[in-house]
Order: C-alpha cells, then structure tokens, then sequence
C-alpha cells in the first residue's frame, strides 16, 4: 500500500488529541487523528456522572503532581480555564459550577464531545476509529507509522495523546509510555491514581458494614523527607471533601484526592468532625446533654450508624456526664485523628488517572516536544503531570493539547 503523506498525526482522540488536533488544523496543517476506540472522547462522555467536569475555576500548578509539577504552568497560562470556558459558551452548552470551582454541563457530556468533534471537522481533520498504530518509525526529519487498517503514513509531526493505564475496560493501555520509551524518551514509573483506597481483613470486618454510608471529612498524609524524589511535595497534604465507606475500605473524594499522595506502608489520618475540636465540643454539651447516651449525642455530627461504630469501637458505654475527661479524649482522638494504613487501592481498573509519565525533563514546557527527538511531542495524561480531582486533569489535557497544537 502507498504511503499517505501528512503534516501532523495525533494517536488519541480524547480531551488533549482532539484539542490539539484543533489547533493544527486551524493553522492549515493536514491533520489525521486515530482512535482504537469505537467513539471518541470516552473518558469526557463519563467524567462527571456523564455531565463533564469539564474544569476548575481555580485551576493552576497548585494542583498538580510529578517530579516537576511547575513544568505544567505554561501551558496552563497561556490557555486558560476561562479560555476553555469560552469555547464552551460560544458553543451554546450551559453550564454550572458545583463545590471548589467545578464546572460541569447542565445537560450531558456528549455536547464537550460534539463541541470538539465539530470544530475538527471545521478545521479539516480526519478522524479515523476503530484504528490503532502498529509501528513507528523515524524516517528523516518525521515519522513512518503503519496502522492497523493497513495503511501507511508519512507525517512531520506525531502527537503522543493516548493518555495513561487507568480504565482499561475502556481500552486504556500503557500504549505512549512504550512508544515514547522505544523513541528515547524517560518515562517516570507510574501508579493508580485518584483510586479508591483498600483495607486489611480486620478493618474491613469492622467497617465495610457501612458500606455507603458517606460524611463529610478531613484527610491528610504527612509525606516523608524523600518524597520531592517521588514527585509529591514535604509535609502534610489534606483535603476537606467527602468520604465514603465501602465494602473493600474508602472512597470519596477527599480519599481519592489523598491516594494520589500516599504510599503502600504508609499512614493517612482521618478527621470525622472536620473544623471542630471533638473534645471541647462534647464536654461543652455536658451541662445540657449530660443525661443522654453518648451514642445519641454524637449522632448530631454523624450519621447515626457511624456514630455507633466509634463508640463502639473505643469501648464506651453509657451517658455523657458519666464519662471523664480523659476517656472523652479517647473518644475524641477516633473522631478528630484517626490513623487508620491502607493496604493498596483498587488499582487502574477504577483509577480515574494514571500517575506518572514521560519525563517532563524530556519535553519542552511550551510547546510540548520532545527536546531530543525532533516533531514528537507528548500531551495530556502520557506527560508525568497529574492533576487534583475536580476538572484539573481536563484542564490540563485542554492547555497542553492547545500549546502543542500552536507548532506541531
């Protein structure tokens, strides 16, 4: 078969590929983006409960992680979440912003997904499903990649976009890792992450009975001194969001926020009664409550069910006012500190995203390319740039799929 000659192919047609894909087709390239998958954009029609965090209003290198997290600031800068939004309103979609900045469609998720597919096909580009990449290869100053459906291409430009492991069900595979790795490139290890957290057989035999039940809380990990090597910032990481209890240990947000800091072997502490001192408040409702049970007295905070766990398990027994300080301070350190060492997580078949990456030493922070192989360039989730929970890894995929868009 003859070889097809093109300026830029993208492998991946997700957030970071179809924005990319945009951005050259714009600037007149000639454009063919790939897909193994039957549709694009899967991971955008189910984020957000299938309406699209789409970003975060709050949205900057803060909330990112790998061994260089300040590498993503200038893409970040120089497209914005606010620039995202306007697209995003240009294409007549609404919107809502929930909790901490989020922004989500008031319909479905399927309109980001039209809004993408449409502005590629404004902008020349050739999209092209149910085809993988077998090979590539340099040929001169660009690429030769053999496709799946036997064809040949010759492009200038290829765009690594095929994101990380999380999700394989969804056919999330270690695919750019490998190419980039083959073509030279260090690729950082990589881990589940924003992934549920899983517990030992005792915590479990105490706990997964609430599977469900969910409240609001505080957890934190305190990092240890070498951590900056493992892309994770010193001291303590906290978020103040919900936690849910489940049948194999906790989920929630501020559990999936924490995953992506902690460690196997290492501690997380949680706060049941985050922004109140346990102990002042239970002593300050003796003088009025001093004659109920403290089961019902701290059903106030909590659910009732959770409550009667922690009662339970601090051994108390009987009413408030019969309780002495000290054995109160017991009771308060479960609610207020409760140190609790996970076993694992659930793994990439859950994890919403992929730790890790092609090393960002590798790449340049403008423009997206590989310093040491000219007209590769590496973007979105495949780069080791992982972002918080709450439209950041969007963002990121949008920003980084744009700057490699204005060159490639």
């Amino acid at each position: 078969m003859a070889t097809t000659d093109i300026d830029v192919l993208i492998v991946g047609a997700g957030a970071a590929g179809m924005m990319a894909a945009i951005e050259a087709g714009r600037r007149g390239r000639r454009v063919r983006i790939v897909d193994h998958a039957r549709a694009p954009g899967e991971k955008i029609r189910i984020s957000g409960g299938g309406r699209c965090n789409f970003t975060n209003l709050g949205c900057g290198p803060h909330a990112f992680l790998g061994e260089n997290p300040r590498f993503a600031t200038s893409a970040l800068k120089r497209f914005t979440q606010q620039d995202f939004i306007r697209r995003v309103d240009q294409a007549g979609i609404a919107w809502h912003e929930k909790t901490l900045g989020q922004l989500f469609c008031d319909d479905s998720a399927r309109q980001i997904i039209r809004m993408l597919t449409d502005q590629m096909r404004e902008a020349g580009v050739i999209l092209s499903l149910g085809v993988s990449v077998d090979g590539v290869t340099r040929a001169g100053p660009g690429f030769e990649v053999a496709l799946s459906d036997g064809g040949q291409l010759r492009c200038a430009s290829l765009i690594l976009a095929t994101g990380g492991k999380s999700i394989p069900k969804m056919g999330a595979t270690g695919w750019a890792y490998e190419t980039a790795r083959a073509l030279g490139l260090r690729v950082t290890d990589t881990r589940p992450a924003l992934v549920p957290l899983t517990f030992e057989p005792g915590f479990l035999e105490t706990w997964s009975d609430l599977s469900g039940v969910a409240v609001e809380a505080d957890v934190s990990h305190q990092a240890p001194g070498d951590a900056r090597r493992t892309g994770r910032p010193r001291g303590t990481t906290r978020f103040r969001e919900g936690l849910l209890f489940t049948h194999r240990g906790l989920s929630g947000p501020s559990i999936l926020q924490i995953s992506s800091y902690w460690r196997e072997g290492e501690a997380i502490t949680v706060d049941l009664m985050p922004g109140t001192a346990a102990l002042d408040w239970l002593k300050g409702l003796r003088p009025t409550d001093g004659r109920r049970n403290v089961t019902t007295v701290l059903s106030r905070a909590l659910p009732q069910r959770v409550a009667e766990r922690v009662v339970r398990n601090t051994g108390l027994t009987g009413k408030l006012a019969d309780l002495s300080d000290r054995t109160l301070g017991q009771l308060a350190d479960q609610l207020n500190r409760w140190a609790i060492t996970p076993v694992g997580s659930e793994g990439y078949r859950t994890a919403e995203v992929t730790l890790g990456g092609v090393d960002t030493a590798e790449l340049d922070q403008s423009t997206m390319a590989a310093r040491r192989v000219p007209g590769l360039y590496v973007i979105g989730e495949a780069v080791d740039i992982t972002g918080w929970l709450g439209g950041y890894n969007f963002q990121w995929a949008w920003s980084s799929g744009w700057a490699a868009g204005q060159v490639a």
